[in-house]
């Protein structure tokens, strides 16, 4: 009879002033591989107000574009009532990270991420300066064997 199992991990990773985006695909293919889970699902969160997570083609055109949107967004430089706060220069790292969002919930089949053929898992920093995040990393489902 086959049994539910729960795996956590924190992951952690460097990431350049944002907006930097990091694939983070391998690091959590890595983690499923030693949950020894093969079927189930993914979740991952960054710990942190300025990081998200998401996916994407993993490639410097898309990478490019998304950045471009991002800033788009919420661009920086303009007036947030943030800097009036703590007038620390990433009131629009803070809103950045908020409309892409901290988590993603993935699938595991087979014990690894489903993914599309082109889509990577990423992590973005949007702060204005480089941090190391946390990313807390929960896997539950059936294990091999």
């Amino acid at each position: 009879m086959k049994t539910l199992s729960i795996f956590n991990e924190v992951a952690e990773v460097s990431l350049k002033t944002g907006i930097y985006i990091c694939d983070i695909t391998n690091v959590l293919n890595s983690l499923i591989n030693r949950s020894n889970i093969e079927t189930g699902n993914l979740f991952a969160a960054m710990i942190g107000s300025t990081g998200s997570l998401t996916t994407i083609e993993f490639e410097s055109g898309v990478v490019n574009d998304l950045k471009r949107a991002i800033n788009r967004l919420a661009p920086p430089g303009q007036e947030y009532e943030h800097e009036k706060a703590w007038h620390d220069g990433n009131g629009h790292s803070h809103v950045q990270a908020a409309l892409l969002g901290p988590s993603v919930s993935l699938p595991v089949r087979n014990g690894r991420l489903k993914l599309g053929t082109w889509q990577q898992v990423v992590a973005i920093n949007h702060d204005n300066r480089a941090r190391r995040r946390s990313i807390d990393v929960t896997i539950i489902g059936i294990a091999k064997g």
